[in-house]
């Protein structure tokens, strides 16, 4: 049945989601994530600019049922396993980093006129770096299991942790109060046993429940998606009615789900519809910008950005240098956190949702995270061509010693007398190896991927944990007595990502008193002529080279 009233609704709906998608094309030829184009989108439609947003209520009610569904999403994550494998690295610098960044973020927005509760509030939310950027920066880059991509990981996975605790402190001790929005003031004894009972009826299902259940629902792919949103929603409305808060509730349903065998396919299946709920958060956070006012906060902004881009970055330099690693590793890691996470955005809203900061405190945060995202990526894109501009700065703070990198693998053990060194242990330099051993050579393998160095170390062969596009490690590299290095290294794809690695091994082999043979991997041979002038002696093309031994093979069998 066609309801006329809900006509103006649709309509708007539909713009807005238009209007996302336009700017969001924009923002991916600008190389921004979403995140920024859909904020754009709020603050055009905002009723200082276009005037679109006129359905308040039904956004502000989608805006819920997404942060309802991302907790939830997070809750699936938060297994026991996930905290036991957090190693000491992501613990200790996840904390100092979050503890730092908090404390002297307060100090400054202090300074700035903030009071206390708000200086604290603003400065947590610039505490906290985006796991969903990074991660698809990182892996754009082919960075994500380097070393300085690890580590960077693990702090997010604290931060997240940190933040979500953050959040249940917020809900417990705003859900009750007068200023709630949406709250149901309830009493200090309802919210305590409400709290009691949903982690006993979480304890209940996750013990005898939930395998079991999922078991039968996921014969059913259709089922999942149903059965997750509901139970989400339902914890999160359970949640709010006795005073804990919708967040709290989301997150409770998705710890209640991920110590099961499913909880990976009911987050990749509940992805897109996060991603489409959270539109609506980020179009409801730009258009409840005041762009009036927008001019008194420019000066503030761009105080806290600069301490999110700098500030964040040396603090986690500064950590991971004392805990024995090289400045390049926590200078690599440190730029890959310099923005906000959108949870921060999520923190400061509720928040002003529940009357314990200033609406002008969440807008602030707001245009900080346009600033520190936009610029950040970038900083992520050319993180090494940084630190080369830097480098000559954070020599006086490298180790002489041996550093944690190192120590726990070193390639210089006496005696390793290796004849062929080979640097990126991908099919293509597998196949190398393998063909190199039946041969007589002894190998020595070179990546920063686990799973290929235990797939290398699997056929015998020795292996070493190591970027090999560091020049700086590449230096440290056994090289005497070797007659070869072989760089299978794939090249950079252009773009953000980096360019091509070989120019920097083939210095830094050069400049380590190498004098053997050295091979570099190519995609087309028109490179070949500028890497021998720069030292290569040997230019592979994998898809070349193939391409002609398969054409001689066929003309062969064309005889």
């Amino acid at each position: 049945m066609h309801d006329a009233s809900l006509a103006p609704v649709f309509l708007e709906i539909a713009l807005l989601v238009l209007m996302a998608a336009g700017l969001g094309l924009v923002g991916l030829a600008l190389r921004q994530p979403l995140v920024v184009a859909f904020i754009a989108a709020g603050i055009l439609a905002g009723p200082e600019a276009l005037g679109l947003v006129q359905s308040e209520a039904f956004i502000a009610l989608l805006s819920q049922i997404s942060i309802a569904v991302l907790l939830f999403l997070v809750g699936l994550k938060l297994d026991v396993g996930l905290i036991r494998s957090l190693g000491a690295v992501a613990v200790v610098a996840g904390l100092g980093q979050v503890a730092l960044s908090t404390g002297l973020g307060a100090v400054l927005a202090r300074l700035m006129g903030f009071d206390w509760t708000t200086a604290i509030y603003v400065a947590l939310a610039l505490a906290f770096s985006s796991t969903i950027i990074v991660v698809k920066l990182l892996s754009d880059k082919r960075e994500i299991d380097a070393l300085h991509g690890r580590i960077a990981l693990g702090i997010l996975i604290v931060q997240d942790i940190v933040v979500v605790a953050a959040m249940v402190v917020v809900a417990a001790s705003g859900a009750g109060g007068a200023g709630a929005e949406g709250g149901h003031g309830a009493s200090p004894l309802v919210m305590a046993a409400g709290a009691l009972g949903m982690i006993g009826v979480v304890w209940v299902f996750m013990r005898w429940l939930a395998a079991p259940l999922l078991a039968r629902i996921a014969r059913a792919p259709e089922l999942v998606v149903i059965f997750a949103v509901g139970w989400a929603a339902g914890f999160a409305a359970i949640a709010d009615m006795v005073g804990l808060g919708q967040e709290l509730g989301g997150l409770a349903a998705g710890v209640s789900l991920a110590s099961t065998p499913f909880r990976d396919a009911i987050g990749a299946r509940l992805a897109p519809l996060r991603d489409f709920l959270l539109l609506f958060f980020f179009l409801s956070l730009g258009a409840g910008l005041d762009l009036n006012g927008l001019g008194a906060q420019v000066g503030p902004a761009l105080i806290l950005s600069a301490f999110v881009l700098l500030g964040k970055p040396l603090i986690v330099l500064g950590l991971t240098h004392a805990m024995g690693y090289r400045t390049r590793t926590g200078f690599l890691a440190g730029v890959t956190l310099g923005q906000i996470s959108e949870f921060g955005l999520i923190f400061m809203a509720m928040g002003a949702g529940m009357g314990l900061v200033g609406a002008e405190a969440a807008s602030l945060v707001t245009l900080i995270a346009l600033i520190t995202i936009a610029v950040s990526v970038y900083g992520i894109g050319y993180a090494h061509r940084l630190h080369a501009w830097v480098e000559p700065l954070l020599k006086p703070l490298e180790r002489r010693r041996e550093t944690r990198e190192g120590a726990e693998d070193s390639p210089d053990r006496p005696g390793a007398g290796y004849d062929i060194l080979v640097l990126g242990l991908g099919r293509y330099g597998c196949r190398i190896g393998e063909g190199l051993k039946a041969r007589g050579y002894r190998l020595l393998g070179v990546d920063f991927d686990p799973e290929a160095l235990r797939n290398w170390q699997s056929k015998g062969l020795d292996a070493h944990f190591g970027d090999a596009t560091d020049p700086e490690f590449v230096a440290h590299l056994p090289l005497r007595g070797v007659r070869a290095v072989i760089s299978a290294v794939p090249p950079g794809r252009g773009g953000l990502s980096e360019a091509s690695s070989h120019p920097a091994l083939l210095h830094a082999l050069r400049a380590a008193g190498y004098e053997g043979e050295i091979a570099v991997t190519v995609h087309q041979r028109s490179e070949a002529d500028a890497l021998r002038v720069l030292g290569a002696t040997l230019v592979l093309s994998p898809f070349e080279d193939a391409a002609e031994r398969a054409a001689e093979k066929i003309a062969e069998g064309c005889r």
